[in-house]
């Protein structure tokens, strides 16, 4: 597959995964703008990789880690996650969770807001956070549980799941 084919196939997702991990619709924008600039001139080792998505999905999770030193990147604009957050059926009380569940994500130190985006919007298991992340499994699993005892702090009986990452 040539860059030009991955991009044209793989651009949509890559943004709406680096909006879910950023929590910001316009840094993750900027953030895959600057990973695909960088993966066009690597494409000949990338593309020969067996998983290129999953790699330049790391790229992502790496650049928006770095942009935390940034002061502008420690800003989440909630209403930038309209359009990512699946409606509810009931506008009111599903609304209002949902609401406070993604403020409260958004308070989380980047770190932790993109291990929680990994592993409740992608669905990765710590091991492969840990591989994407470039960090121990140890390491995942403080980040992990750390955000969901800031986030049960929080919301007291809220949709908070309980138990062991897996």
């Amino acid at each position: 597959m040539t860059f030009e084919e991955f991009v044209g196939a793989r651009l949509g997702a890559l943004v709406r995964y680096a909006a879910v991990v950023t929590w910001d619709a316009h840094l993750a924008e900027d953030i895959v703008q600057n990973v695909l600039v960088r993966a066009q001139a690597r494409w000949a080792h990338i593309e020969g990789l067996d998983a290129p998505e999953r790699y330049v999905q790391r790229m992502v999770v790496n650049e928006f880690l770095s942009w935390r030193r940034r002061k502008a990147s420690r800003t989440v604009h909630v209403g930038d996650l309209e359009g990512l957050v699946a409606p509810q059926a009931d506008p009111s009380g599903g609304y209002d969770d949902r609401d406070a569940v993604i403020r409260l994500i958004g308070t989380l130190p980047p770190r932790q807001r993109a291990v929680i985006a990994l592993r409740f919007y992608e669905d990765l298991d710590v091991e492969q956070i840990a591989d994407l992340l470039g960090c121990r499994v140890s390491t995942v699993r403080t980040h992990l549980m750390r955000a969901m005892a800031t986030l049960r702090e929080s919301l007291p009986g809220a949709l908070i799941p309980t138990g062991e990452p897996r």
